[in-house]
Protein backbone atom coordinates (compact mmCIF):
# COMPACT_ATOMS: atom_id res chain seq x y z
CA UNK A 1 0.00 0.00 0.00
CA UNK A 2 1.14 3.45 -0.48
CA UNK A 3 1.07 6.63 0.96
CA UNK A 4 -1.99 7.84 2.30
CA UNK A 5 -3.15 11.14 1.52
CA UNK A 6 -5.17 12.84 4.67
CA UNK A 7 -7.77 15.07 4.00
CA UNK A 8 -9.24 16.79 7.21
CA UNK A 9 -13.17 17.53 7.38
CA UNK A 10 -13.67 19.81 9.68
CA UNK A 11 -11.03 22.92 9.20
CA UNK A 12 -11.91 24.51 12.96
CA UNK A 13 -12.34 21.99 15.13
CA UNK A 14 -12.15 22.12 19.02
CA UNK A 15 -11.61 19.98 21.39
CA UNK A 16 -14.90 18.71 21.67
CA UNK A 17 -15.54 17.79 18.04
CA UNK A 18 -14.92 14.82 16.56
CA UNK A 19 -12.49 15.29 13.46
CA UNK A 20 -12.90 12.46 10.47
CA UNK A 21 -10.24 12.43 7.34
CA UNK A 22 -10.74 10.98 3.77
CA UNK A 23 -8.52 8.48 3.53
CA UNK A 24 -7.62 7.44 -0.66
CA UNK A 25 -7.11 4.18 -0.72
CA UNK A 26 -6.52 2.59 -4.17
CA UNK A 27 -10.23 0.80 -4.86
CA UNK A 28 -11.54 4.48 -3.58
CA UNK A 29 -11.79 7.08 -0.25
CA UNK A 30 -12.83 5.92 2.77
CA UNK A 31 -14.38 8.40 6.09
CA UNK A 32 -12.53 7.64 9.38
CA UNK A 33 -13.24 9.61 12.58
CA UNK A 34 -9.51 10.40 14.17
CA UNK A 35 -9.09 9.04 17.67
CA UNK A 36 -6.02 9.70 18.50
CA UNK A 37 -2.38 10.47 17.21
CA UNK A 38 0.16 9.14 19.66
CA UNK A 39 4.08 8.51 19.85
CA UNK A 40 5.81 5.54 20.11
CA UNK A 41 9.66 4.86 19.80
CA UNK A 42 9.71 8.47 19.19
CA UNK A 43 7.61 8.08 15.81
CA UNK A 44 4.49 9.68 15.44
CA UNK A 45 1.11 7.25 15.14
CA UNK A 46 -2.33 8.34 14.03
CA UNK A 47 -5.60 5.62 15.23
CA UNK A 48 -8.59 5.98 12.90
CA UNK A 49 -12.12 4.58 12.65
CA UNK A 50 -13.63 4.01 9.06
CA UNK A 51 -17.23 5.37 9.22
CA UNK A 52 -19.84 5.43 7.16
CA UNK A 53 -21.73 8.65 5.39
CA UNK A 54 -24.16 8.84 9.46
CA UNK A 55 -20.47 8.60 10.84
CA UNK A 56 -21.49 5.72 12.35
CA UNK A 57 -18.30 2.92 12.82
CA UNK A 58 -18.51 -0.10 9.73
CA UNK A 59 -16.29 -1.64 11.43
CA UNK A 60 -14.86 -2.49 14.99
CA UNK A 61 -11.52 -2.19 13.31
CA UNK A 62 -9.04 0.44 13.67
CA UNK A 63 -6.52 1.34 11.47
CA UNK A 64 -3.26 2.62 12.57
CA UNK A 65 -0.47 4.45 10.21
CA UNK A 66 2.64 6.41 10.46
CA UNK A 67 1.70 9.93 10.99
CA UNK A 68 3.64 13.04 10.18
CA UNK A 69 3.83 16.77 8.52
CA UNK A 70 4.91 18.49 5.54
CA UNK A 71 7.13 21.75 5.79
CA UNK A 72 3.92 23.44 5.68
CA UNK A 73 2.04 21.49 8.41
CA UNK A 74 0.20 19.44 6.05
CA UNK A 75 -0.92 15.90 7.53
CA UNK A 76 0.53 12.56 5.72
CA UNK A 77 0.15 9.15 6.54
CA UNK A 78 2.43 6.10 5.95
CA UNK A 79 1.38 2.46 5.67
CA UNK A 80 3.32 0.54 8.41
CA UNK A 81 5.10 -2.42 6.41
CA UNK A 82 7.35 -3.76 9.64
CA UNK A 83 5.67 -5.72 11.46
CA UNK A 84 7.79 -5.35 14.85
CA UNK A 85 6.87 -1.52 14.13
CA UNK A 86 2.85 -1.99 13.70
CA UNK A 87 3.09 -4.24 16.88
CA UNK A 88 4.44 -1.60 19.24
CA UNK A 89 2.60 0.97 17.80
CA UNK A 90 -0.92 -1.05 18.15
CA UNK A 91 0.31 -2.31 21.45
CA UNK A 92 1.09 1.96 22.50
CA UNK A 93 -2.40 1.95 21.02
CA UNK A 94 -3.68 -0.42 23.41
CA UNK A 95 -2.21 1.29 26.54
CA UNK A 96 -3.93 4.86 25.37
CA UNK A 97 -6.95 2.55 25.21
CA UNK A 98 -6.28 1.54 29.00
CA UNK A 99 -5.06 5.27 29.92
CA UNK A 100 -8.52 6.75 28.89
CA UNK A 101 -10.94 3.40 30.37
CA UNK A 102 -8.61 4.47 33.90
CA UNK A 103 -9.08 8.00 33.40
CA UNK A 104 -13.04 7.61 32.44
CA UNK A 105 -13.74 5.48 36.03
CA UNK A 106 -12.27 8.21 37.76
Amino acid sequence: MKKQNLNPKNDNVNDDEDMFVDIELDDGTVTCKIITIFECDKKDYIAILPVDENEKPISEDVWIYGYSEDAEGNPDLHYIDDDEEYDAAADAFDEYLDEQMFNGLQ
